[in-house]
């Protein structure tokens, strides 16, 4: 069975085996909506489909959540929460820290729309579909969509690239208030989602369940019948109403039976999954979990774990490879996640404030002295670790590995098939703290 797993974790880490080729990735279809003079969409390799200016600048939202004591963000078809306002202190929002308290490296720290440019549109511009005109309190519009004003990131650098915010790894719960990019809708049926993990974006049926291909079946036709059908069941397709989509088709069973296919391939749930994101169904030999599309694939040096939690991303030693949260407590909520950005938070979590503590008990995964970046999402950066921003001339750097621009780390205490660090910091990490890269988390879902 743990062979099994391995050769599932290695799948969809998209690590090929020695010898083998590895096809070019299919992108996630989307429906195209009417969208305002300079705006398009781009398929970006992390996120799909997004939205960006004419320039490929990607285009984010705001929601309001609320959190401990508190909320912030935008409000749907209200005005602009990002101001032109120098945030100084803590707004208090998450207990147990009281409000006011001074943030760090207040002279370099931007503004709201400094950080976050809102997307400003012309005098004569006119809402389309999903696209309003909000006012601005300096009298300017500010384009929307469904509602919620749009911004750009003034971290992303690269055409189609959004480095600024994420749906992947999102923190939830306790998390700060994100920035998400947005998307135009998945081209997929009414019965399905698509959910969005750091192995890619997994399709499943509304309210979470899994869905599953089979090796056995061939191109729009299905081999499972008896004792396969009662444990993987066909998810059935309406007889009348469908809506020709790319990528999906319908096969017929038997008389007046049909079943959903993506690219060609049958779906099925698991009838042995406990509920919704479980995916036990990986277990069994043949079977695999549907992506619209994968996520980039890891540097060839990296590996992959299994543990208690579930199988993870490792680096060559085998030890847990991290991604590092942060979003500050104040009414902006700017990152705190990025070299470019305060290093405090992080010190306080990883080393109670001492930079050389926390370089011992979260180091930095050291790329090769020749590897370099595979792709936009994981690339290659140098880090000064006595600060933990970019090093600047003279000072001492690291060539490190890097997840969205951001360094990837391994915990100290960890031995392969151990992620003793997967809730460390505030709020168990979501705040100001460490995840593991899950390949696939036991508990996921439920």
């Amino acid at each position: 069975m743990k062979n099994v797993r391995l050769i599932q974790a290695l799948a969809l880490a998209g690590i090929c085996f020695a010898g083998a080729a590895q096809a070019a990735e299919p992108t996630q279809a989307y429906v195209q909506e009417p969208t305002p003079p300079g705006f398009k969409v781009m398929i970006s390799e992390l996120e799909g489909p997004i939205y960006t200016l004419a320039d490929g600048k990607p285009v984010y939202q705001w929601p309001r959540k609320e959190l401990r004591n508190g909320g912030t963000g935008d409000v749907r078809t209200s005005m602009s929460a990002c101001d032109n306002t120098k945030t100084t202190v803590n707004e208090g929002f998450m207990s147990p820290y009281p409000a006011g308290l001074e943030l760090p490296e207040l002279d370099t720290r931007p503004t709201c729309v400094e950080a976050w440019p809102p997307v400003i549109a012309p005098a004569d511009a006119k809402p389309i579909g999903k696209w309003t005109l909000i006012n601005r309190r300096d009298k300017t519009k500010q384009w929307a969509y469904e509602g919620f004003v749009l911004y750009t990131s003034n971290m992303d650098r690269e055409p189609g690239i959004p480095l600024g915010g994420t749906h992947v790894g999102g923190r939830g719960g306790d998390g700060p208030v994100q920035r998400i990019p947005i998307t135009p809708p998945a081209d997929i049926p009414g019965q399905f989602i698509v959910e969005r993990y750091d192995s890619g974006h997994q399709l499943a049926l509304v309210g979470g369940v899994i869905v599953y291909t089979s090796d056995k079946d061939g191109a729009n036709k299905s081999n499972c019948y008896d004792a396969c059908e009662k444990m993987w069941k066909p998810v059935l397709a309406p007889e009348v109403g469908v809506v020709a989509r790319q990528d999906w088709t319908i096969v017929e069973r038997k008389p007046g039976v049909k079943q959903w296919a993506f690219r060609k391939k049958p779906l099925y749930t698991y009838s042995e999954d406990p509920g919704p994101g479980a995916q036990e169904g990986l277990d069994v030999q043949g079977w695999n979990v549907v992506f619209t599309q994968r996520a980039p694939a890891p540097p060839k040096s990296f590996t992959t774990q299994e543990t208690p939690g579930g199988i993870v991303l490792a680096d060559a030693k085998g030890h847990a490879i991290y991604v590092y949260n942060c979003g500050d407590d104040a009414l902006d909520q700017l990152a705190c996640d990025h070299p470019d950005t305060p290093q405090e938070y992080r010190y306080s979590v990883c080393g109670g404030g001492d930079p050389i503590r926390c370089a011992k008990n979260f180091p930095y995964v050291v790329a090769g002295k020749d590897e370099k970046a595979v792709n936009k999402t994981w690339t290659v950066m140098d880090i000064d670790p006595a600060t933990g921003h970019r090093p600047h001339a003279g000072t001492q750097s690291l060539h490190v590995w890097a997840y969205r621009d951001r360094p990837v780390y391994t915990f100290a205490e960890d031995i392969p098939g151990t992620v003793k660090a997967g809730a460390w910091g505030e709020f168990y990490g979501a705040r100001n703290g460490y995840r593991p890269f899950w390949l696939r988390e036991e508990f996921q879902g439920r």
